[in-house]
């Protein structure tokens, strides 16, 4: 994989959603030798899932150059998604193996785009286990999120 070319970065995403659905958010943390960059985003209304895409799509998408990347996430829906479900979906047309429609189609398709043209290890890291970085991008999604989240009052006004 380590390419002399290539620039060897590892990424840590992760997405959170406050009800699912409901407000979400993402974060995601890019690492290259003693740099880092933190990313983050959100939206008002959306899923855990969707929040765990766009965490690995923005950053894969915000790399300028095509890189040998480590991407650590605690989803095993995108970790599975990418590397061994994607094939199969498109092969049926974008349908799951009981002939449904994929959901998120518009997210995987973005997702595979923006990997396409990176070298890409895929890892699981569980969630919530005390590793740093993944605890790191879980605050990052969560501070997102609760930008969404509407105020609660102590009494009625």
């Amino acid at each position: 994989m380590n390419s002399p070319e290539r620039k060897a970065v590892e990424v840590h995403t992760d997405g959170a959603c406050l009800g699912n659905p409901g407000p979400g958010g993402w974060g995601a943390l890019l690492r290259f030798g003693r740099h880092e960059r933190e990313l983050g985003g959100g939206e008002p209304a959306t899923t855990n899932n969707r929040m765990e895409l766009m965490a690995a799509i923005m950053a894969l998408e915000t790399l300028t150059e095509p890189c040998d990347i480590v991407l650590f996430t605690d989803s095993q829906y995108v970790r599975q998604g990418i590397t061994e479900w994607m094939p199969s979906w498109v092969r049926r047309g974008w349908k799951t193996a009981s002939g449904e429609p994929v959901k998120n189609r518009e997210l995987w398709e973005r997702l595979n785009a923006a990997a396409a043209r990176h070298a890409i290890v895929w890892k699981w890291v569980k969630g919530h286990s005390g590793d740093p970085d993944n605890e790191r991008v879980d605050g990052l999604a969560r501070a997102q999120a609760l930008r969404f989240k509407p105020p609660t009052w102590p009494c009625r006004l």
